[in-house]
């Protein structure tokens, strides 16, 4: 056992879990779903029948109930003199119906697939790979080729770089950790968008963090009231921000937004970390962005994560971080008792596909805008009474449903072959039961079909769910 989880905290993660009967099933549902986003950990103990029952305002025959019925689906164990624990679970075992991973259309995911020529580059790195077996075969700074090249990127973008403000990491993950480690100490708070990367909220809550959210819309962009307020009071350690298609919103910052967070941050001595991810994943954005960050007068506390992950391919586990070099030199002391460095091949690999990133952002353009078009599409005419946002870039739309069931709704999908990230997965403060996150990274056939499936398995969850809170509010009306 590695941890254990209070009633009051698996409450709050519930939400509002009773959304079909019998409630029993409900409730071990949404202990499955918890499970599936690992918003609860293996080897977590979870509260005694009669603390959770307390805490969820039901019998404790339910709560005995539900923990035999995932008993039964392995997702949780009986240890005597612990309670019961959860079991470490594939991905496709957490649903009671579930379609095989092999049939399954994976929308947990928002990545695509690898650009086309990326074979291509693979075999001409093969050639060249004599060159590096002869070398330890990883590298804790990133080969200074690769740091020169990607410092000149941010020069042409109007960003002075020099190599010694880079550092190669395995991925933008790694990088996520490797500054979390460097930069937080236990108790710190980190502003953080909400909804989120979920990974990036785990990275800074497992150094220490507290979170502090500032609420990203769709249709309104970032709370600049609440963020001026949060930087003021909290003054935070850190910040973490993606101006640029906003991951899951899609959401991209304007250039008054990016002036007035920057800012605050900078009057609050805060280090703002920007997810440069997605930022190069336009569809067809109009108009002036200028970087983050651009004006401020002490642009080291502007640290910028980017990768290869959306743009050539999510297997190509390269990252970087740009920073101070300074900030470098703690962050690579650091990696040692993280990892040992990058891999020398993936490098090679990255430094051979840098000359094609212009041809590799057009085409990923192309398959992003198929994608979204088709999404928008089919979930305008199976889904109308949804709410699908017009983004023009990123990965994901950010879709606002009829009714609070987006975590049954992504317990319902799997046995109609799609597999969902219900939208409290991206929360940080709770919430987002009205939300579900649909990436349009896949082929058109896939989305398509998986939108019809999205739209079965809604109408199930409408059929069979309990009655909701307005709708109880309503018939009293």
């Amino acid at each position: 056992m590695d941890s254990r989880i209070s009633a009051r905290t698996l409450s709050t993660r519930l939400g509002g879990w009773r959304t079909s009967e019998p409630a029993y099933e409900a409730l071990a549902d949404g202990v499955r779903l918890l499970c599936l986003d690992n918003r609860i950990p293996a080897h977590t103990a979870l509260p005694a029948e009669r603390e959770l029952a307390a805490a969820l305002g039901v019998s404790r025959t339910t709560v005995a109930a539900a923990y035999r019925s995932l008993r039964d689906t392995g997702h949780i164990r009986s240890i005597r003199g612990s309670g019961s624990v959860t079991e470490p679970l594939g991905r496709g075992g957490v649903a009671r119906t579930s379609v095989s991973d092999e049939d399954a259309i994976d929308l947990q995911q928002a990545s695509p697939a690898a650009w086309p020529g990326l074979a291509g580059v693979f075999s001409e790195a093969a050639m060249a790979a004599p060159a590096i077996l002869a070398r330890p075969g990883y590298d804790v700074v990133g080969n200074e080729t690769l740091r020169a090249a990607i410092a000149a990127r941010y020069v042409a973008a109007g960003l002075p770089t020099d190599a010694s403000e880079i550092m190669i990491t395995n991925g933008a993950q790694s990088a996520l950790h490797l500054l979390a480690s460097t930069l937080i100490s236990r108790g710190d708070r980190v502003l953080i968008e909400s909804p989120t990367y979920p990974h990036a909220a785990e990275a800074f809550r497992g150094a220490g963090a507290r979170l502090v959210s500032v609420p990203v819309t769709v249709r309104d962009g970032w709370d600049l009231d609440r963020a001026s307020q949060a930087f003021g009071r909290v003054l935070p350690t850190l910040a973490y921000l993606m101006p640029d298609f906003q991951n899951p919103t899609g959401r991209s910052m304007s250039a008054a937004e990016r002036h007035e967070i920057a800012t605050a941050a900078e009057r609050a001595g805060t280090t703002v970390i920007v997810d440069e991810t997605t930022a190069e994943l336009s569809i067809d954005r109009r108009g002036e962005f200028p970087m983050f960050g651009e004006g401020v007068a002490d642009p080291a506390s502007i640290v910028r994560v980017g990768s290869f992950g959306k743009t050539a391919w999510g297997g190509l586990r390269v990252g970087w971080i740009r920073a101070r070099p300074e900030l470098i030199r703690r962050v690579v002391a650091a990696r040692f008792a993280i990892e040992l460095g990058t891999p020398e091949w993936e490098q090679l690999v990255a430094r051979m596909l840098l000359p094609h990133l212009p041809q590799i952002i057009a085409q990923r353009a192309a398959v992003l805008r198929a994608g979204r078009d088709a999404a928008v599409l089919a979930l305008e005419r199976l889904l109308p009474a949804w709410g699908v946002p017009a983004v023009d870039g990123g990965v994901a739309l950010w879709v606002d449903l009829d009714a609070p069931l987006s975590s049954a709704l992504a317990m319902a999908a799997r046995s109609e072959g799609v597999l969902l990230s219900a939208g409290p997965r991206f929360s940080v403060d709770g919430g987002y039961e009205r939300n579900i996150r649909i990436p349009f990274t896949g082929t058109v056939p896939d989305l398509t079909r998986a939108v019809g499936g999205i739209a079965r398995a809604w109408q199930k969850v409408r059929s069979g769910a309990a009655p909701l809170l307005e709708d109880r509010v309503d018939a009293l009306v």
